[in-house]
């Protein structure tokens, strides 16, 4: 007799033969089987439920093993000295800083006045600033930088058309505009000159600020950058820790001289550092720097000591200073190079052309605070050229003037009292120029500058530990920080050919797109060519 069948319970049996163990019973057999003798069938089945069972805790450990890891290689902590520029494609050590005697083993000369009066004429003055607000000898700059991981974009500087200060470029570009080996070897030499004057908290004596930003410009303009740059960018990194380490939350820098020349030089250097390493900190200190002075321009263009806005208390008129306005228009002109985004920038860089052209000279030439034809012709002259507004009347009539210039180290020069300082911006003038007036002067200007510079023997070593030698120029500027400042004109000028492009440059500016800037009606907005910018 056939016997009922509980279908429920067939059912349930059923299920429970082919439902699938769960994770802790299958670690369980496993762990059971892994105690058999190895030669059972048990033991052989746990380790093959061992291999299956390791699978999913591998894919839960092994990525979380690999965020951590990319995160440790990811690390921006805040370190002291620990700046890696973007780009970087060398950190070698480099040798302890030396704070050297005078290699010239000379009394120093005596130390520059704090201020200087207005000049007329043409002799050229420029101001100093005095060593005020040191940091003391033991206490270094505030650990202001960032590390950063190194990516692509920022290995070279752009220049006003393409990249011109990598290695190649450098070479390229020599012999294209006829630098040669000699006026390299001189730069080699003044950098490692300065490297060993730098003293322990990053600055150069006794200007602090400005020299700081002074010889900062020198190394960049041969392409030395914190870490890409084995012999140098240690240096370098140094130097912008200090200036940034003296900056105020006003922009401005602290220990500055009464008429404050040094903010629109240190301001330039940030600028520069900034297009050459795309470093955060270095991007906020430059746009802070900027502000004061695009805050200080006068209606009429131009700048008076101090970054002051207002009129002069003795005309009610506004002073409007050549020289200072130079550094002025260079920082800018490097700020608008690098990218840097700040209210009022593009426009202080456009309206800057008509405070040139308030002091420009209708025969040629720029005068100090109103028109002239004295040694700060070369300073209106570079500016307007680098804003893009070289085909002016006033360029080229003040080109013409300076046709008669010549290189010199000479205090008696026709150029006036600080020949090396008209000299630095009469050797751009002319190299933006180019043809015959750049060939003539540069002709000149080679032999004299190398010939001219104090050189000791085996007094460093090179980035391979080889011994190299130092050189310095000593000037007889009315107004310099001597030697220092006297090396680093000169040195910028022996790399003119390469530290930027020149503007008459293919796609540097366009001749048929630069227009009229104007200054005859004050109150009126001004249209000049800005490609460049």
């Amino acid at each position: 007799m056939h016997t009922p069948t509980n279908v429920s319970a067939l059912t349930g049996e059923l299920t429970a033969d082919y439902r699938e163990p769960s994770y802790v019973s299958r670690l369980l057999t496993m762990l059971r089987g892994l105690r058999q003798p190895r030669s059972s069938r048990g033991y052989r089945s746990a380790v093959i439920e061992a291999q299956r069972l390791s699978a999913p805790v591998a894919a839960v450990l092994l990525p979380l093993l690999a965020v951590s890891l990319l995160l440790l290689m990811e690390d921006v902590r805040m370190v002291p000295d620990a700046f890696t520029t973007v780009g970087v494609v060398d950190n070698a050590p480099v040798p302890e800083l030396q704070d050297l005697a005078d290699p010239r083993k000379q009394a120093a000369p005596a130390e520059c006045p704090a201020t200087v009066a207005d000049i007329t004429g043409p002799a050229l003055k420029i101001d100093t600033e005095t060593p005020g607000d040191a940091l003391p000898a033991n206490q270094p700059p505030a650990p202001v930088l960032i590390s950063m991981r190194a990516r692509a974009g920022a290995c070279t500087f752009t220049g006003l058309s393409g990249v011109s200060r990598g290695a190649q470029a450098r070479g390229r570009l020599l012999a294209e505009f006829d630098g040669d080996q000699l006026t390299e070897d001189a730069v080699m030499r003044a950098l490692r000159w300065l490297k060993m004057r730098q003293l322990a908290d990053g600055s150069w004596k006794a200007q602090q600020i400005a020299m700081t930003g002074l010889a900062t410009l020198t190394f960049l303009a041969h392409g030395e950058k914190p870490g890409a740059s084995a012999e140098f960018g240690q240096t370098v990194q140094k130097a912008l820790e200090f200036l940034m380490s003296r900056q105020q939350a006003d922009g401005r820098f602290t220990g500055m001289d009464g008429n404050e020349y040094a903010h629109p030089i240190a301001t330039y250097a940030l600028c520069e550092a900034y297009g050459m390493t795309l470093n955060p900190n270095v991007k906020s200190a430059a746009e802070r720097a900027l502000a004061p002075i695009i805050r200080g321009q006068h209606p009429t263009g131009g700048w008076n000591y101090r970054m002051d806005p207002n009129v002069s208390k003795e005309d009610g008129r506004y002073r409007d200073d050549t020289s200072y306005m130079g550094w002025c228009a260079q920082a800018l002109k490097a700020a608008k190079l690098a990218k840097l985004q700040v209210d009022g920038l593009d426009r202080a860089a456009k309206l800057t052309v008509k405070g040139f052209q308030k002091n420009a000279d209708p025969r040629g030439g720029f005068g100090y605070t109103a028109p002239g034809q004295g040694g700060l012709t070369g300073v209106g002259t570079l500016c307007m050229q680098l804003l893009g507004a070289a085909k002016e009347p006033e360029v080229k009539k003040s080109l013409d003037l300076m046709d008669s210039w010549q290189p010199s180290l000479d205090a008696k020069s026709p150029i006036g009292g600080s020949p090396q300082y008209a000299c630095y911006y009469a050797t751009q003038a002319k190299f933006h120029a180019g043809g015959k007036r750049w060939e003539n002067w540069n002709r000149a200007m080679k032999p004299l500058y190398v010939k001219a510079q104090q050189i000791e023997k085996g007094a460093a070593q090179d980035d391979q530990g080889k011994d190299a030698d130092i050189g310095w120029w000593a000037n007889v500027d009315a107004h310099a920080d001597r030697p220092v400042m006297d090396t680093c004109l000169a040195a910028l000028q022996l790399m003119v050919y390469y530290r930027y492009l020149p503007t008459t440059s293919q796609g540097a500016v366009k001749p048929a797109d630069e227009i009229v800037a104007t200054a005859t009606d004050k109150d009126a907005d001004i249209t000049v060519y800005t490609g460049n910018l």
